[in-house]
């Protein structure tokens, strides 16, 4: 029975390696994203997921509508908001750990 365990050793190794490594940071850096949309609001500067930016001028529970330009207003889904911008134009990161 004890060799038995033993063989199961290096792969439960592994699985642990792997969640550490890769399963908690990807956690960890979802959560921190699903916060940051829920604290976007109207005025905020934001960055989407094809790389286009702009500032919130409506918030829904489904969509954001963001001004890429002077009266061009587009919807964007919420998760292709993938960054806030402070005013210089670098992106927020919240550090709460």
């Amino acid at each position: 029975m004890n060799e038995q365990v033993l063989s199961f050793l290096p792969m439960i190794l592994v699985l642990g390696v792997f969640y550490f490594l890769i399963m908690r940071p990807q956690q960890k850096k979802f959560k921190a994203h699903q916060q940051m949309l829920t604290e976007l609001k109207k005025g905020d500067k934001v960055v989407t997921g094809s790389g286009m930016v702009g500032k919130i001028t409506k918030v829904s529970d489904r969509f954001f509508t963001v001004e890429i330009a002077p009266n061009v207003n587009v919807e964007f889904e919420r998760q292709a908001i993938t960054a806030r911008l402070d005013a210089t134009g670098a992106a927020v990161e919240d550090k709460k750990d």
